[in-house]
């Protein structure tokens, strides 16, 4: 990150002392785990805990749109672009480097300095998997989640683990990486395999204080689908997955996000688990309070905790308003998201390597046959140069803050 001492001194000094204050105790200061008392999520010493935070989108979910993609959205179809152009291999090898220098430890350092006290992690259930014999969690998931959960803990800084993709799909869309169905409900092999997954993480985490809890499935059933039909079952698949967890961990949250893009909460009946959270996700609407309302009398209803997992995409002052409006109601928020290439609407960004229009030309030609692929594709050393570059432009050494969404999330960035 390109920035000067006395900025990373004002950030480190002065507003994270007014986040403790305000958001309670840091993680690994008292030891033990959030929970929650009535409306509110308590950090260990009992203090109310307001959440503010940043969603690290596009690292174990690449989406199509930050790579300036049109046509191929999802994390399959991104990846068939780069493996068309350099090979299966070489696709591999890009990805597992890719991994490892868009989130760094100096990226979750920075999330902390400028005043935030969590982050969200969006996870590809692909990248783990659970060994049937005995329950184990392998993947090179496994090396990703250990990993940024220690940087976590050591910058004092919550982690909520979110199942952005899940198996067999539980939005129908890109962002779930799925056929275009959300074939989860209607799967029992999907659904053994996500309750597995989920437990096995749970016994893996379920000692560690930095992790809040769980977020089970992101934004269940879009609005294209039969609701009728499929919102009854996201319910019962909620609970199957919370008792795999609770049958190896009763320390940690669980966070239910609604139907309908996080957004339906009339799926819900009264809570099942003393432990849970209720989150919602809202884009480009107005910021007046007609756009909670419904959260709001759903927690007075049942006396449980809400949390804004996802918002932003929008200008400033929008943003700034939406916060205010979340911190009014005192609803912990959690926007979306930190790191784009070539963008203002999020946190910090990077510059888009040279070359990148012709991986952007050819990612939205026709290549539904292989003679389009061939037509298509473009100059191999261009393309490398191109992937080469992007590498090292998303490491946190080449990023610069937006100094405007900073600002709207109530960070104090020096001017």
């Amino acid at each position: 990150m390109k920035r000067n001492t006395t900025m990373a001194a004002k950030i480190g000094v002065g507003v994270t002392l007014l986040v403790m204050a305000l958001a309670g105790t840091a993680p690994g200061q008292t030891g033990g785990f959030v929970s929650v008392r009535g409306p509110e999520i308590v950090a260990p010493d009992g203090t109310p805990l307001l959440l503010r935070g940043i969603n690290l989108g596009n690292w174990l979910v690449p989406e199509g749109y930050m790579f300036k993609f049109e046509s191929a959205t999802s994390p399959r179809m991104i990846n068939d672009v780069i493996a068309e152009l350099i090979g299966e291999d070489a696709a591999e090898d890009f990805w597992n480097e890719y991994r490892d220098a868009y989130i760094t430890r100096d990226d979750i350092r920075y999330i902390r300095e400028l005043g935030l006290n969590s982050v969200r992690i969006p996870f590809h259930w692909k990248l783990f998997s659970v060994r049937d014999s005995d329950g184990v969690l392998e993947g090179p998931g496994v090396r990703l989640m250990d990993r940024v959960i220690r940087w976590c803990r050591d910058e004092h800084l919550w982690a909520i683990l979110d199942m952005h993709c899940a198996p067999g799909g539980q939005t129908g869309d890109n962002i779930d990486d799925s056929r275009g169905y959300p074939f989860l409900f209607e799967s029992p092999r999907s659904q053994e395999r996500v309750t597995k997954l989920w437990t096995a993480i749970a016994a893996r985490y379920r000692n560690e204080p930095t992790v809040i809890g769980y977020d089970l499935l992101n934004e269940p059933i879009a609005t294209y689908f039969d609701s009728t039909a499929l919102n009854p079952l996201l319910e019962p698949v909620y609970r199957r997955i919370t008792a795999g967890i609770r049958s190896v961990d009763t320390n940690h949250l669980v966070f239910l996000g609604g139907a309908q893009w996080d957004g339906n909460f009339r799926v819900f009946g009264p809570p099942f688990d003393s432990k849970l959270v209720y989150t919602f996700h809202r884009y480009w609407c107005d910021t007046t309070q007609a756009m909670i309302r419904e959260f709001v009398d759903f927690r007075t209803r049942y006396n449980v905790p809400l949390w804004m997992g996802e918002s932003g995409e929008n200008t400033d002052a929008w943003i700034d308003a939406w916060r205010r409006l979340q911190e009014r109601n005192d609803i912990g928020w959690c926007f979306w998201p930190y790191k784009k290439m070539d963008a203002s609407r999020n946190l910090v960004t990077f510059p888009r390597p040279e070359g990148w229009d012709v991986l952007v030309k050819y990612a939205n030609s026709n290549r539904s046959s292989y003679a389009g692929i061939r037509s298509a594709r473009p100059d191999a050393t261009v393309v490398r140069e191109a992937l080469r570059q992007f590498l090292q432009l998303c490491r946190f050494s080449s990023c610069r803050l937006n100094p405007g969404y900073a600002r709207s999330l109530g960070l104090s960035v020096p001017r």
